[in-house]
């Protein structure tokens, strides 16, 4: 989790910081970015699949056998 936390404050908070007028901007802010986090993010370390993609990919590995 840190780990996670320290990406998503370099990735979408450090520099944008005063963009966010209220909390719940911020707030939607985050919900924003834990979904492109989970969902689309490309990574290396999945072969160029974005972890649903790739979560996907096994599910359906499994499925076939």
């Amino acid at each position: 989790m840190e780990n996670f936390f320290g990406v998503m404050k370099n990735e979408m908070f450090y520099g944008h910081e005063y963009e966010f007028e209220t909390l719940e901007e911020l707030e939607q802010a985050i919900i924003n970015y834990i979904n492109y986090y989970n969902q689309k993010r490309i990574t290396v370390k999945l072969k160029g699949l974005s972890p649903y993609m790739y979560r996907q990919q096994s599910y359906n590995q499994l499925q076939l056998m």
